[in-house]
């Protein structure tokens, strides 16, 4: 049975471009591209999907740090759909899993490269706490930008003490509550 081929793309943030991945994945019968972090599973391009995709079908992603970001999750993910019949085709490591039983080494490899990506990953957030270290030390890390300039917390402040729910003020300024409640120093129990 020849079914479609649907690619997903994920990058990290809505101001990274897609474009290189969006090239990779042409030819896809349909696209599905997230703009957010690949911390976890729970990404709304990801669950449509896995929603979409049928027996038959070929999910192709560009490369595996792009549909997970740890071991687990990868395996996890790449099992879940060939046990449905779906393929699932790794553009840069020119790897493919259908759930045939005797694919036992693209499943180690599929184990191997994971570990190592999540290896990887896991390398970059030590040394750039190393480098914000070292840039504190010498007084140059200045940190986040805060969300709100003074001006927005003082409007903020106005219109709570004109009874305005804190709830609209945020979604007003476009920031969370708790970035509100960070702004205004709050304390908010969990």
């Amino acid at each position: 049975m020849v079914g479609q081929v649907v690619g997903y793309g994920r990058v990290s943030s809505t101001s990274q471009n897609e474009a290189r991945q969006v090239e990779a994945l042409a030819g896809s019968d349909r696209l599905f591209i997230d703009k957010v972090s690949g911390k976890n599973t729970d990404r709304p391009e990801l669950t449509a999907a896995l929603g979409y995709v049928r027996q038959g079908d070929t999910l192709r992603v560009p490369s595996m740090d792009r549909l997970a970001r740890n071991t687990v999750d990868l395996l996890t993910l790449v099992k879940g759909l060939t046990e449905r019949g779906v393929t699932v085709e790794f553009i840069k490591e020119h790897l493919t899993f259908s759930g045939e039983e005797s694919d036992h080494i693209g499943q180690l490899m599929l184990t191997i490269l994971g570990g190592i990506a999540e290896f990887e990953r896991s390398l970059i957030r030590e040394r750039q706490a190393e480098g914000i270290a070292l840039a504190k030390e010498r007084g140059v890390y200045k940190g986040r930008k805060p969300a709100l300039t003074a001006e927005q917390v003082a409007e903020a402040r106005e219109r709570i003490a004109q009874k305005v729910p804190k709830a609209q003020v945020a979604r007003d300024l476009g920031v969370s509550r708790q970035t509100l409640y960070t702004a205004l120093g709050e304390i908010v129990s969990a």
